[in-house]
């Protein structure tokens, strides 16, 4: 299997390219605009054709390259059925498999971070967008989030997952590429509650600052704006 993490420095965007193997069939999760050049240079180099790009979530913190990738491959858009993205091609729900070839994504809503997120479950593999971060979770304070949603997606299905399940997050601050369901299970600083409640009242208390590029992003990203679109985007 080919399997590519990709990192995108100004937002701390983990990227992720996935196929069988060489000359097969890819798909793409969480892409960032920016770098969508170096997407379709590796997928060139591996002799890939991109059938599906996912997005975890709408972002607030950067521009997707959802539409971009779909412009220049005319691979397949997919997010959720909650989503309100107006470009998507393929709405899933839980439960819902992807699959390319030999591959399988496995589709678990997730919400909470925002009323639209969803993880994937590939093999010992599971992409958790923003719902579980290394060490943390995402924020709950905007875009419909909603810390009961994130209790539930965390204690009743993510941390439910086999121990060695490794976690594969959207975004992370500190050069950490993953980590395991148990490693967040016993280290989590915000998985250490002892009930829904007080998982409720932590998250309400952050008090965090919103992220510097959600005034372009959310309205770039439900449109799906491209590259030549995003400069005279209002």
């Amino acid at each position: 299997m080919i399997f590519e993490q990709l990192f995108d420095e100004k937002s701390s965007t983990y990227t992720y390219i996935i196929a069988s193997g060489k000359g097969r069939e890819g798909l793409i999760i969480d892409p960032v605009i920016e770098k969508t050049e170096i997407y379709l240079n590796f997928l060139e180099s591996m002799k890939l054709k991109l059938v599906n790009v996912i997005d975890t979530h709408i972002h607030a913190d950067h521009i997707t390259g959802l539409n971009e990738l779909h412009k220049r491959t005319n691979c397949l858009k997919i997010m959720g059925e909650n989503s309100k993205s107006e470009v998507i091609d393929i709405r899933v729900k839980e439960n819902d498999k992807i699959k390319i070839e030999k591959l399988e994504l496995k589709t678990i809503y997730t919400p909470g971070h925002t009323d639209c997120s969803y993880s994937f479950l590939l093999d010992d593999k599971i992409f958790t967008g923003d719902t579980l971060l290394i060490n943390g979770t995402g924020r709950t304070d905007f875009q419909n989030g909603d810390p009961k949603a994130q209790y539930d997606s965390l204690f009743n299905k993510i941390l439910k997952l086999p121990d060695d399940t490794k976690v594969y997050p959207a975004h992370d601050y500190n050069g950490r590429k993953y980590s395991t369901i148990i490693k967040e299970r016993n280290n989590n600083p915000r998985l250490q509650v002892n009930s829904m409640n007080e998982y409720v009242e932590m998250m309400t208390n952050l008090n965090l600052t919103n992220p510097k590029m959600i005034d372009v992003a959310v309205p770039a990203n439900l449109k799906g704006l491209t590259l030549n679109q995003i400069n005279n985007f209002d």
